[in-house]
């Protein structure tokens, strides 16, 4: 206990007093939502994954689909790392930097506002955003409520209530450059921890060669006739397996608080090193956490299964007591990251995209006053999320894809085509949004289907509407679109890069 509590007290000391360091950073709007567009590429890639992967991946997706899918819910971690990582930053990265810049665009539905020339979805997607990104804050607390709960033998409540505080601190100080330098110090912490966890496991069961022969001899109950179905390459089920590897890999593409790493990234050229150093991060860590979840079975016995408990239950066996406080920093490490961008995104988008807009406050004018109301705004999303987290019957990966699953559905389509289609209009990205939107909601209520299978639906239709809609309807003024694209012209890419602003 001594190692654990001297552990976690010199992470909080670290966190925190990097916030203090950072609160220079974080005067004016430009500096506390965007860190001034300067951020460099070690600090964007740690960032991007760190904000990935959290405790939700950890705890609540690798115990649930590792136990449904066996060693083959590697894959999802694999996609996460080559679809939702490498080709994200190939695809998006570049774009996003020049068309962001210069439409001066701080947020996500600012973006929309501006490229599709549209002031009510630059309220609608706001509106969206910061209600769909509570449940995924609440689940990462409920992932490291539970297992600091089992570490402590504190009452989960407390658990959370101190989460939050860290969390609010150090964002609420720093904005988001304390954000980034934090998630540079925990993704570091994260690489080595799961390389640590996973050599233990292994190590409980003989070996990872004999721990791979003790999970064939368990027979799947969705495929009770395939032998070895938990070491198989597609497991047992692999249908399901493909839903969740679209959910968590393509949904990175459409998530706000994932596309705002690219508009902070110092230059276009920085595009390459931090695609390569995010893909490298994300193997490791969504590989070996997906990989470690596919274990679950040989360590959890209970009856009914509760999917959350059955890495902490994993870890409480397999694990000496000092290696535990190592996991702690890392579940800290990798769900404070992934917190503290869900905060700035969802109060940084309302206060920017619907307070100032609708109700046109001379205080929300003045950067200095609405950094001030981003910093409540902090505050009040922390509570929010924190409710949520207290209802002991919301499952982890129920809340992240909810909100995955939506988010992604209304703005994925949206924003992709939006950076390649000139011919993307108005019409088919509010078509996008009430599609995503409707599906998951209807879902939530309805449960005709599981909020995985309904969250990658919505992606796959979100990427079909935009374009089959943009065919039928009323296109935009060839004024406007040369407007928007003149930044990726070769004469304004030049120029960019004269003034050191590409």
């Amino acid at each position: 206990m001594a190692v654990k509590i001297i552990i976690l007290v010199v992470f909080t000391a670290i966190t925190v007093g990097i916030g203090f360091l950072c609160r220079k950073n974080a005067e004016g709007l430009g500096n506390f939502v965007l860190g001034g567009r300067k951020i460099g590429p070690w600090l964007s890639a740690f960032s991007y994954g760190t904000s990935y992967f959290s405790a939700v991946v950890f705890i609540g997706y690798a115990g649930q689909f590792g136990w449904n899918f066996g060693v083959s819910a590697v894959w999802i971690g694999l996609g996460n790392a080559f679809i939702g990582s490498l080709l994200a930053w190939a695809v998006l990265g570049k774009r996003t930097r020049l068309m962001t810049k210069h439409l001066d665009a701080a947020t996500m539905p600012d973006y929309f506002a501006k490229r599709f020339d549209s002031r009510a979805l630059k309220i609608f997607s706001a509106i969206i955003i910061f209600i769909f990104l509570i449940p995924y804050s609440a689940s990462v607390y409920k992932g490291l409520g539970g297992i600091f709960s089992m570490a402590f033998g504190i009452d989960y409540t407390w658990c959370l209530i101190g989460m939050a505080v860290l969390t609010g601190i150090y964002v609420v100080l720093g904005g988001l450059v304390a954000t980034a330098v934090n998630s540079l110090v925990q993704g570091i912490i994260m690489l080595g921890g799961i390389v640590a966890i996973l050599i233990c496991v292994f190590n409980v069961n003989g070996g990872l060669s004999e721990t791979l022969v003790k999970l064939s001899q368990i027979t799947s109950e969705q495929a009770p006739t395939l032998n070895g179905a938990f070491v198989s390459m597609f497991g047992p089920d692999p249908l399901s397996l493909i839903s969740v590897v679209i959910l968590t890999s393509l949904g990175p593409w459409g998530l706000p608080q994932m596309i705002q790493k690219f508009y902070t990234i110092k230059n276009a050229k920085a595009i390459l090193p931090g695609a390569v150093i995010s893909t490298v991060f994300a193997v490791i860590v969504a590989g070996g956490s997906y990989f470690l979840g596919g274990f679950g079975r040989l360590f959890y016995s209970e009856t009914p299964v509760i999917f959350d408990d059955v890495v902490p239950t994993m870890l409480q066996t397999a694990l000496p007591d000092a290696l535990i406080g190592v996991v702690l920093v890392l579940l800290l490490s990798a769900s404070m990251s992934t917190l503290s961008s869900l905060v700035l995104t969802s109060s940084s988008t309302i206060t920017i995209d619907f307070l100032k807009p609708v109700f046109k406050s001379k205080t929300l004018e003045d950067g200095k006053k609405q950094v001030v109301v981003i910093r409540i705004l902090c505050v009040l999303f922390v509570i929010l999320s924190l409710v949520i987290a207290l209802f002991p019957n919301a499952l982890i990966t129920s809340l992240m894809s909810l909100s995955w699953g939506t988010l992604a559905g209304c703005f994925l389509g949206p924003f992709l085509f939006g950076l390649y289609y000139k011919k993307a209009t108005k019409l088919s990205v509010w078509a996008s949004m009430f599609a995503g939107l409707a599906l998951n909601v209807s879902n939530l209520f309805l449960k005709f289907t599981t909020p995985t299978m309904a969250g990658a639906a919505s992606m796959i239709l979100s990427l079909l509407l935009v374009p089959l809609v943009s065919l039928i309807s009323k296109k935009p003024s060839e004024e406007h679109v040369v407007s928007v694209f003149k930044c990726l012209d070769r004469e304004s890419v030049i120029e960019a890069e004269k003034e050191k602003n590409y």
